[in-house]
């Protein structure tokens, strides 16, 4: 993470007429989350193959899709005969985030012409948001975001792609623990992150219900802990964030 920040810091201004520099920064900055990523494509892709897609079928989730959660659960949905109106519904719900995603990077998006915006909102994921969402206005970068994007999109489906292929040949690769990936990916991203107090608090009460809710077998408890997390890091911001003003008033 020290090369991501370090990258962050030389990311060069908008009207900057190097642009490959830029790209090969940000390719760079998010090439470690890239490696994090490869056994969790290898994974979606064989699981993809598993439930009985063909190869063109489960390639073209990682191309059009691009959610690796998402694409797994599909792929489950799938399995299960589930129907396309539930699809899409859950599709929607796992990926909701990446709305809170844009409202971040609004201040920094909107300025750019359309075909940059819907650009830049195709290829946010959790991995870019984690390289260019802290950035502001003055310090981000078009180039530097696109290749960023591109490489992570690039390294996903390479990564899919070999986890197909394995899938034609090697049965039930979801068998090697390749999921942890999953989990490793996010504590990576999450951990740089935690620089406030209710950040931390968000992050423990997010994990003591998502934990709580599998031990207890309650169904959406994933969405239980995520939106108790939030309201518990809002609240205890705005309560703190006012006992420090009234602290200030009152000297």
């Amino acid at each position: 993470m020290k090369t991501s920040t370090s990258l962050h810091s030389r990311a060069l201004p908008l009207s900057e007429p190097n642009i490959l520099k830029p790209f090969l920064q940000g390719a760079l900055a998010i090439s470690p989350l890239c490696l994090a990523v490869v056994p969790w494509g290898l994974l979606a892709g064989s699981f993809a193959i598993d439930v009985g897609l063909d190869m063109f079928q489960s390639q073209s989730l990682s191309l059009f899709v691009f959610a690796g959660s998402a694409q797994l659960v599909v792929s489950g949905l799938i399995n299960a005969g589930a129907g396309l109106v539930t699809i899409l519904l859950t599709t929607f719900v796992i990926t909701s985030r990446h709305f809170l995603y844009g409202l971040t990077m609004r201040n920094t998006i909107s300025r750019l012409p359309l075909r940059w915006r819907l650009c830049l909102g195709f290829l946010l994921t959790d991995e870019l948001f984690a390289v260019c969402g802290h950035q502001s206005e003055k310090i981000f970068n078009r180039w530097y975001a696109l290749g960023a994007g591109l490489w992570f999109y690039l390294c996903w489906n390479l990564s899919t792609l070999a986890g197909i292929l394995a899938g034609k040949f090697i049965p039930n690769l979801d068998s090697l623990g390749l999921d942890f990936a999953i989990s490793a990916t996010f504590i990576a991203i999450v951990i740089p992150m935690i620089k406030e107090v209710s950040v931390l608090i968000s992050i423990l009460v997010s994990l003591t219900f998502s934990i709580g809710c599998q031990a207890l077998n309650i169904d959406g408890g994933l969405m239980i802990a995520s939106i108790t997390a939030m309201v518990t890091g809002y609240v205890y911001d705005n309560v703190f964030s006012k006992q420090k003003i009234n602290a200030g008033e009152s000297i």
